[in-house]
């Protein structure tokens, strides 16, 4: 396995974004891409009614009329507000996107890996194997939440511990970006059959390449507008990262073990 570095890593999220306008790619994107819109599409409008409730409440506001520049004023901190909201919950939604996705980013990776190992004669898997495909999918991405949750609870003790919440804010970032990794991994690892604790293991390996795609990732995920494209793009992008550094090695151990079980 040829271990990119974090630098190199990096710019497989603009390989996504160009994978994605490849012509026999782009009918594969529209799923993933409209299961974004929504969510986020939802998130936006319930962040903006909490956020005009939450400043429309206030007694302050409301005791000083109607004033051009109080309205001004309530104004820029609605928006505040709708920032600081969209930021902190960009992460799950995130991750509830591609719970609700996953069918179809595991379709879009099998099809950017066989555009880019040059399998251009494999049809489109039927919408009966896609469905087939729904369980194992379905409790990959409940690992991932349990495994989310069991290691973000005690990040979020730490935001408030006396000086070690000075490097807290940035442990859970670098949490978010290696959790985005695994997501986004997993779908042309599971492809072939691995499991979420496999695309851990394999990860490990590699943290510097891990953190280095999952940094790009987490900061397209919490820029408003640019969050709603990341979902198919950090697929592409997880899926010629996987070809071109893991594949090869992946695809050996499976062969191999294969060949182990059938000589037991």
């Amino acid at each position: 396995m040829n271990n990119p570095g974090f630098t190199q890593s990096m710019k497989y999220v603009p390989v996504g974004w160009r994978l994605l306008r490849t012509p026999g790619l782009r009918r594969f994107v529209w799923m993933p891409l409209l299961v974004n819109l929504l969510v986020f599409g939802v998130l936006g409008w319930w962040i903006n009614s909490l956020a005009l409730g939450w400043v429309g409440s206030w007694s302050l506001f409301n005791s000083l009329g109607d004033w051009w520049i109080i309205n001004a004023l309530k104004t820029v901190l609605q928006w505040i507000i709708i920032i600081a909201l969209l930021f902190s919950t960009a992460f799950l939604f995130t991750l509830l996107a591609n719970l609700i996705a996953a069918p179809f980013n595991g379709l879009l990776a099998e099809r950017v890996e066989a555009h880019l190992v040059g399998d251009v004669t494999q049809p489109a898997p039927s919408l009966v194997v896609l469905i087939k495909s729904v369980p194992r999918l379905m409790l990959s991405e409940l690992s991932k939440l349990l495994y989310l949750a069991l290691c973000l609870l005690p990040l979020l003790i730490l935001q408030f511990i006396p000086v070690i919440n000075l490097i807290a804010p940035a442990l859970l970032f670098l949490f978010g970006a290696w959790m985005f990794t695994l997501e986004y991994m997993d779908y042309p690892m599971g492809n072939h059959g691995a499991l979420f604790r496999d695309v851990r293991k394999r990860m490990r390996l590699n943290r510097r390449a891990a953190y280095g795609f999952g940094c790009v990732v987490s900061l397209f995920s919490i820029i408003p507008i640019v969050n709603l494209f990341i979902m198919p793009v950090a697929v592409a992008g997880a899926t010629a990262l996987y070809v071109d550094h893991i594949r090869d090695e992946h695809l050996g151990e499976i062969g191999h073990s294969a060949g182990a079980s059938k000589s037991v």
